[in-house]
């Protein structure tokens, strides 16, 4: 196991930087998420702690070892693609020992090591097949395996369930999850959603335009997202905001209706963000926030329903229970208590201390 420090890391290619002198500091056997949108630069940092690209500034240290110079045979590291990277051609076992192909074990050392990474990863009456013979998720656990073998310091792996289909993506992430808890290494996991990100991380790291915007567990993230931006992208569905100004001492909506002014700002535009999950069709509150519209969509989902009503021209998204499924073109009123409530300044979209 290792840690892994990055220190003020830059990439540029020519004129153009993608990453903007980082800092992070992973953990001892810790699992951490880097998340944000496509271009954000998540799998080029992956990639450079892998030794894959070069750095253009900056450090990193594995286990307090600069790494910057090392070839990635040299890093002590194992990394999992997205497109899986097995041979066609060989068995599973034979992918798998692939990973020890540089070692020095004999070849009954090497047969035991592959035998264990098998039945760790459920593959043991596998190993005969070929890849061809196998489903999706199993040839991703074959890629795992590979990695694993080599008994590497840290696992890397580069958004390695985007080709597997709704299902497999489920069973995996808690596969892959279970399989650190069992063996706790170091892992840094690449993705652009925030639903995995959010359900198997330790912390969570948000990336936007090559720059990181905020660190922490999924609840925190959650709870006390720093900025617009990391607000919508953690939750789902999406956070709902709403334009208001600061009058009187009270928050006035351009929706309609008023709030009580709980955060520290003279600011005179601010964003009021409501989580769909927290504005819900039960009871009025008159310190809270209240919206009212026509019914647009419904999305049915079993344990809840998601009611998308217009309100002051745009979408605005709540949740009622399972079985209260309100008709479209109903008009629905909405309720959220004050202190579910996020508040941002509206110029910066950066998040507002509560007074």
């Amino acid at each position: 196991m290792a840690t892994i420090e990055i220190d003020r890391l830059v990439k540029a290619y020519g004129r153009t930087t993608v990453v903007h002198g980082i800092d992070l500091a992973i953990q001892d056997g810790e699992f951490v998420v880097l998340v944000g949108p496509s271009g954000c630069g998540k799998s080029t940092t992956l990639r450079m702690i892998a030794g894959l690209e070069e750095i253009s500034g900056g450090q990193i240290r594995i286990d307090g070892r600069v790494v910057n110079d090392l070839q990635p045979k040299e890093r002590n590291i194992a990394m999992v693609f997205q497109n899986y990277a097995i041979y066609p051609h060989v068995t599973v076992a034979d992918n798998i020992a692939f990973g020890l192909y540089r070692s020095n074990l004999s070849k009954s050392e090497k047969r035991a090591r592959v035998e264990q990474v098998a039945e760790t990863l459920g593959l043991t009456h596998l190993l005969e097949r070929r890849p061809s013979a196998l489903s999706g998720g199993q040839r991703q656990r074959v890629a795992i395996g590979r990695a694993m073998v080599r008994d590497p310091s840290a696992f890397l792996f580069d958004e390695p369930l985007s080709n597997l289909d709704a299902q497999l993506r489920t069973q995996m992430r808690i596969e892959i999850k279970r399989l650190h808890h069992r063996l706790g290494t170091t892992s840094v996991f690449v993705t652009h959603d925030q639903v995995e990100a959010m359900t198997m991380a330790d912390r969570i790291v948000v990336m936007r335009e090559g720059r990181i915007l905020q660190v922490g567990t999924p609840l925190e993230l959650y709870e006390n997202p720093v900025d617009v931006f990391t607000a919508r992208f953690i939750g789902s569905p999406t956070m709902n905001l709403l334009p208001g100004a600061l009058r009187n001492g009270r928050i006035e909506l351009s929706a309609g209706g008023s709030l009580p002014a709980t955060v520290a700002t003279t600011t005179p535009e601010i964003l009021v963000g409501v989580r769909p999950q927290d504005l819900m069709p039960t009871g009025s509150n008159a310190t809270g926030l209240t919206l009212s519209g026509p019914v647009v969509v419904v999305e049915t989902l079993g344990s809840e329903t998601l009611v998308h009503i217009e309100n002051d021209g745009q979408t605005i998204i709540g949740s009622a229970p399972g079985r209260l499924i309100p008709k479209v073109g109903e008009n629905l009123t909405l309720h959220a208590p004050v202190d579910r409530l996020y508040y941002f300044d509206k110029a910066t979209e950066k998040a507002l201390a509560a007074r």
